[in-house]
């Protein structure tokens, strides 16, 4: 699904999502999927892998039927559990989510899908609850079945495990190639009463917008009504998880997912009530500081970049033109290098397809001017631009001088490591 949003202000990258914070009264706080009231989760190690102790299945619980949104990986081949999942997003209603890292279940046929319903199925009788309300995710290598009996005896033992303090270990369970597990909380009030968003997401590579190999599920104890609840996870989505890109390959399992559950017995949001603006900043905000920490834990990567273009003719030929920067493989092995190389940044943009005219291209590592006019800026220093490229985060910013558009994205660098993660088989 792609949905139309209005895109970041140029410049501001990622301190964004923290200015809001600061500025709405929305508070951060530790927890992640478990922060919400009247939610559970539990992460246990099933030996899907074949080998090692780390937690492998994930489940999140909601101790009520709760409303349900989802978006999904708009690739042609999908993973059996997205075909799952959006047969029963329709019902707009959901119990749990459980999730199985190490194995993606895509490409596995009529078998795949009978298989991610058993997982469903599975949940159902250990929980009680209806089936059609357990959404199921998948993660890992594409193409091989999934070890069910292994998975069974998982499931079980999560749901033996569940906890309102399982978030953290649910968090390591959907990892694959991540370092860090990625999770974010926040509260505010609605009607006066304390309202929580929490979430969690994995994803390192096989990473670019629309959607990114990246799994997200966030949870609310707010009451909301379930069509106002899609129209508000597209629009987070689209200002965060589709701003980011590592490698520029899409995945076919990409998910996420939010559960609404309404313990917070708050009158049931929607655009018409009063604090619905301070809700859907709060939803944005969690998946914005998601999306980052998908960026900032890439594959092998030592730096975090924001790509802002602004003065385009259109958000976007400003979109064209972040992710043509963002993905060229000349770009992000420079930023490695700390090599102040704009002259591949300009030709990236060159090729992106975006209308582009020479002389009026600006280009700026953070504040310092590289590129005026098209041309280099005789003031800035190479030794000075070099110290910004070595920082571990920083801001290209690109302003074509044509128009309004604008687009931001988050990526990385590219090094020797991600080659070596991904030259191995079934990582």
């Amino acid at each position: 699904m792609v949905f139309k949003f209005e895109s970041l202000t140029t410049r501001e990258g990622c301190k964004n999502v923290r200015l809001r914070i600061a500025m709405s009264n929305i508070k951060k706080i530790d927890g992640g999927v478990t922060a919400p009231m009247g939610f559970s989760a539990s992460g246990v190690h099933a030996g899907i892998k074949g080998k090692g102790t780390k937690p492998d299945i994930a489940l999140i619980v909601s101790g009520k039927v709760a409303a349900i949104a989802g978006t999904f990986t708009t690739n042609k081949i999908q993973g059996a559990h997205v075909k799952l999942c959006k047969q029963r997003l329709a019902g707009r209603q959901a119990r749990a989510i459980v999730v199985n890292s190490g194995c993606a279940n895509a490409c596995t046929g009529p078998e795949g899908l009978a298989d991610a319903e058993r997982m469903a199925g599975i949940v159902a009788r250990q929980i009680n609850a209806d089936e059609k309300h357990i959404f199921v995710c998948s993660t890992g290598t594409i193409g091989m079945p999934l070890p069910m009996d292994r998975i069974e005896t998982g499931i079980v033992m999560a749901a033996q495990s569940l906890s309102d303090a399982g978030g953290a270990v649910a968090a390591r369970a959907i990892m694959t190639t991540d370092t860090v597990d990625k999770q974010v909380a926040v509260e505010f009030k609605v009607d006066n009463r304390i309202v929580r968003v929490g979430g969690m997401a994995k994803g390192a590579g096989m990473i670019e917008p629309n959607m990114a190999t990246m799994l997200a599920f966030l949870t609310t104890d707010a009451a909301v009504e379930p069509k106002a609840l899609q129209k508000c996870l597209s629009a987070a989505v689209q200002s965060s998880f589709n701003r980011v890109t590592v490698d520029g390959d899409q995945s076919c399992n990409d998910t996420v997912l939010l559960m609404a559950n309404g313990a917070a017995d708050n009158h049931p949001l929607d655009e018409k009530h009063t604090d619905w603006k301070l809700f859907a900043n709060a939803v944005n905000d969690v998946a914005q500081e998601l999306a980052i920490k998908i960026a900032k834990d890439g594959e092998g990567a030592t730096k975090f970049v924001t790509v802002a273009v602004a003065g385009a003719t259109t958000d976007t030929d400003a979109s064209k033109a972040s992710r043509a920067v963002a993905n060229s493989l000349l770009v992000k092995t420079s930023w490695f290098g700390g090599d102040p190389n704009w002259g591949r940044v300009i030709d990236a943009v060159g090729y992106s397809g975006a209308e582009v005219k020479e002389e009026l291209v600006d280009i700026s590592y953070d504040e310092l001017a590289a590129v005026k006019g098209g041309r280099a800026n005789p003031a800035a220093l190479i030794k000075d631009l070099e110290k910004i490229l070595a920082k571990k985060s920083f801001t290209l910013n690109i302003d074509l001088h044509l128009g309004k558009g604008s687009d931001t994205v988050y990526t990385c660098d590219c090094s020797e490591e991600y080659v070596r993660i991904n030259s191995e088989y079934m990582t």
